[in-house]
């Protein structure tokens, strides 16, 4: 893929750059660790950082001052990927260094929802808060390894609810409140909960979603509970139903005046179990480890975000994307965090978060690409609103298009840094982005983060440049999975990542490394066009087809047939009172062919009533194409993990309209 912008379209100002965190640090580890290179410079730092992983995370844990309740031994005891040992040693807690930087009277988090309201819950009010519910959790028998899982909107109750855990060191899950009682238990029935949190429900679309039967049927489907603390949240009064555990209000777990103790934990001891989609099968149950996920928030938020004290984030999430997680982890650096209940574009105000944005002062503004480009097509301004004290809009999720550039430059920022960053759940952080010193070209992400050795890999395991491979990490990172839950000899975890390239981290994602040191993505290789040896990123071609203000969203997929042939239809969405004609598919080709590529036009372009996504928002293209190909729709996909389950069924009844022709022909 080739992005309109030969030069970087973003520079960072000199001043700005040279009183940044990640400068600091660069020029404190150069005198700290005796190395000779200039790590004030991006490239340099970013050297070291996968050249000396010992250096480099050790650096990491004294510059942040990381309180260990006993010393580590070696930062890393063990480098064989999937069995590095890290700080072997070392006994810590989250919870202790997510709280102990909190002023008492300035916000810790600052909580929002769609209407506009809000409220603050200083340091000291969430140090207290946590305490309380800790004590509760203690009392109803809950310590190291046992599970606590939250069925809540992203409120602070969330935050609250994880870290007692976290301090008594039981492990976290939580899930959104979208989900159906039956797709949350088909996560937290794996880890067998000693405790459920849950609200009675939450805001969307000025529409109050009542949860509470929900939540009834969810706790019976939870055999292993001693008890379930209820949340009201919307003020619907809870019924006196028969739950089949012991029932405490939140109010009462939050209220207690108690002093916290945090638990000492190994550096590898559980956190939280984060869930795959679970499009096929179960969810899988990740877990990821309390002094991993420490260090790389911190070198992710405190150095790539620039996030201090002071400073403030607000970034859209639903509480079952990892990106709750980093919201949540802002605390580690002392800066503000916002929770959000609500949509991120409500009927009765598209622009409520600009507008929360510029009400409240933030420093670090996070969304995703389909907000940035819905914002964009919609010809919604957020300049109208003052947006000064942003310096970041970050963005995840999926591939960001490079026209998004211009757009947030002309109505968010001249200055503003644009920081597209691609990772994912499995490491709760990400593989590439940008930093305060980095460089932006539009459409792609400045450089691998620090201490993520990211290359793209050929199919015989060689690195290439400029060239589109697969993603790979070749060096552990601290924040890579402890374990898959139910998995106890390591083989699904050893499948998922490490059987394509021994002892390589491969991550599904076709990535170019660009000359210049930045990383394109362009989607996920199981669903990479291959028309005649071309290989091509659906994104591509999606970010040249829904740039067309005719065209609301599109889907391409490339489906290998059984008597050799390639069928490669495009999938769309035509906007409101737009009809797909031969005019506009006209326009479509065109703009693929000048847009993306002239090889990768489709055989086909196809009006459909929507777009099926996992409810993390990223597009089905993998199921969708194993239902074109004529698989069972109740082998290809669970309805659960899908936002919308009724498109499925047009996907289904093509694809056995196509292995009908098939076979009649």
């Amino acid at each position: 893929m080739t992005t309109p912008y030969a030069e970087p379209f973003w520079t960072p100002d000199p001043e700005s750059a040279a009183s940044s965190r990640i400068t600091a640090f660069g020029r404190w580890a150069a005198e700290h660790w005796g190395v000779e290179a200039d790590l004030t410079d991006y490239a340099s730092l970013h050297r070291w950082s996968v050249t000396d992983l010992e250096g480099f995370w050790g650096a990491v844990w004294e510059y942040f001052g990381i309180e260990a309740d006993t010393p580590y031994e070696r930062v890393l005891a063990e480098e064989t990927m999937p069995s590095a040992r890290w700080f072997n040693g070392a006994t810590l807690n989250y919870a202790h260094h997510a709280l102990r930087h909190l002023s008492d009277d300035q916000p810790a988090i600052i909580a929002l929802d769609e209407t506009g309201a809000g409220h603050t819950v200083s340091g000291m009010q969430l140090r207290a808060q946590v305490a309380s519910v800790a004590a509760t959790l203690r009392d109803l028998g809950v310590g190291q390894g046992d599970r606590v899982v939250g069925y809540l909107p992203n409120t602070p109750h969330a935050i609250v609810a994880f870290l007692a855990a976290a301090s008594l060191g039981a492990l976290w899950s939580v899930c959104g409140q979208d989900y159906a009682p039956q797709a949350a238990a088909d996560r937290f029935a794996q880890l067998e909960p000693t405790v459920l949190i849950a609200a009675d429900g939450y805001l969307f679309n000025s529409s109050t979603h009542d949860r509470r039967d929900a939540t009834l049927q969810l706790a019976r489907a939870l055999p292993t509970l001693k008890a379930t603390l209820l949340v009201d949240h919307v003020s619907l009064p809870w019924p006196s139903q028969v739950y089949p555990s012991l029932v405490i209000p939140w109010e009462d777990a939050s209220t207690r005046t108690e002093q916290l103790t945090c638990t000492p934990v190994p550096f590898d001891h559980p956190l939280w179990v984060v869930f795959s989609s679970g499009t096929t099968g179960l969810p899988k149950g990740i877990v990821h480890g309390h002094g991993g996920v420490l260090l790389e928030h911190l070198k992710t938020l405190g150095l790539h975000s620039d996030l201090g004290p002071g400073d403030r984030l607000l970034w859209y999430t639903t509480t079952h994307w990892m990106m709750w997680n980093l919201v949540a982890s802002t605390l580690l650096t002392g800066a503000t965090t916002f929770t959000y209940d609500g949509s991120p574009a409500p009927l009765a105000q598209p622009d409520m978060l600009w507008e929360l944005a510029a009400r409240h002062r933030v420093t670090v503004f996070g969304t995703s690409p389909q907000y940035l480009l819905g914002m964009a097509k919609f010809g919604i301004d957020p300049s109208v609103h003052d947006l000064s004290s942003i310096r970041v809009v970050g963005c995840t999720g999926s591939a960001l298009p490079a026209s998004a550039y211009p757009w947030v430059r002309d109505h968010v920022g001249q200055r503003v840094l644009l920081a597209s960053v691609s990772g994912g759940t499995d490491v709760v952080s990400g593989f590439a982005g940008s930093a305060p010193n980095t460089l932006v070209w539009a459409g792609e992400l400045s450089a691998p983060h620090l201490g993520v050795a990211l290359a793209a890999y050929d199919a015989e395991g060689f690195p290439v440049v400029d060239r589109v491979g697969e993603l790979v990490v070749t060096r552990p990172m601290p924040s890579m999975p402890l374990f898959f839950w139910n998995d106890p000899d390591g083989t699904r975890y050893r499948d998922a990542y490490f059987s394509y390239y021994s002892g390589v981290w491969r991550h599904g994602d076709w990535i170019t490394v660009t000359g210049h040191g930045s990383v394109i993505v362009h989607g996920r290789s199981d669903s990479t066009l291959n028309r005649n040896g071309v290989r091509l990123g659906s994104a591509d071609i999606h970010d040249a087809v829904e740039r067309l203000p005719e065209i609301s969203e599109a889907l391409v997929i490339g489906a290998e047939e059984p008597d050799g042939g390639y069928w490669m239809p495009l999938f769309v969405v035509p906007a409101a009172g737009v009809s797909l004609d031969d005019t506009l598919r006209q326009a479509i080709r065109d703009a693929i062919r000048t847009g993306a590529s002239p090889r990768h036009v489709p055989d086909d372009i196809l009006e459909v009533p929507g777009i099926p996504h996992t409810r993390t928002g990223k597009k089905l293209e993998v199921p969708v194409k194993r239902l074109l190909q004529g698989a069972p729709a109740d082998q290809v996909v669970s309805p659960a993990a899908v936002d919308s389950p009724d498109l499925l069924a047009h996907f289904a009844r093509l694809g056995a309209e196509r292995e009908e022709a098939r076979n009649g022909a």
